[in-house]
């Protein structure tokens, strides 16, 4: 009965830790950039994109393909660092406690 209380008390403090890192992830921005520097995006923790940098040399009729390229290429970059925040912070809460790894947790 004490390590079942004990268990419960963990799982309620990680559900409290993962409520506060959900909202740290949210207010935090990532940016993802591509070309050297030619193009950056600023993303949210949820991935809403909240700013954009476009260097003028890439502003030609005939390079049109290019930056939409570069803008795909640094919104993924901005994406995939966001993920690398959420994992850093979810391994944080859950070290020490008996998950599977690549178990996927609420969010």
């Amino acid at each position: 009965m004490k390590d079942l209380m004990g268990m419960m008390g963990k799982m309620q403090e990680m559900q409290e830790k993962m409520s506060q890192m959900q909202e740290e992830i949210e207010n935090s921005l990532v940016e993802g950039s591509a070309g050297g520097g030619m193009v950056n995006v600023s993303l949210s923790g949820k991935g809403e994109l909240k700013s954009l940098s476009i260097d003028p040399s890439l502003l030609k009729a005939d390079e049109v393909e290019i930056l939409e390229d570069l803008l795909i290429a640094a919104h993924s970059d901005a994406l995939g660092r966001a993920d690398a925040l959420k994992a850093e912070k979810m391994q944080d809460i859950t070290a020490g406690l008996p998950i599977p790894p690549g178990m996927k947790l609420p969010f």
